[in-house]
């Protein structure tokens, strides 16, 4: 059974799918069953992963990592997603060369920030 905002990657072709609707199917991909992705919080360069998530005066700046991330096109960040509850979800996405971090504008408050590294998986903090 799957669960809204869960995130899923298949390892045979790296297409990556957010659950929007939960379903108690299992989500397949190339033929395989995809992989729960889990939320890292804390391990071996988590500062340069763990979101960090800065009140500004227009609403909300997520940087990925207290220590700036690579973005290069072989490490970079793929996405950026803050949520203030499951049903207020908010997705910017990167490309190696960018700043690894996002501005939401009028956004005054989140319960949770994750990003996505495209070598190291997914980070999350939440309030």
């Amino acid at each position: 059974m799957t669960k809204k905002l869960e995130v899923y990657k298949c390892n045979i072709c790296g297409n990556i799918v957010i659950v929007m609707h939960p379903g108690v199917g299992t989500l397949v991909c190339c033929g395989k069953p995809m992989q729960l992705l889990e939320e890292k919080t804390k391990d071996v360069g988590m500062e340069k992963h763990v979101p960090v998530v800065e009140k500004t005066d227009k609403g909300i700046k997520v940087k990925v990592g207290s220590i700036s991330h690579p973005m290069v096109n072989e490490h970079y960040i793929e996405w950026i997603e803050i949520s203030k509850d499951e049903d207020e979800v908010y997705i910017k996405f990167l490309k190696p060369g960018m700043n690894p971090e996002a501005k939401f504008e009028g956004i005054e408050k989140v319960d949770k920030a994750r990003g996505y590294c495209n070598i190291h998986g997914l980070w999350s903090y939440k309030q």
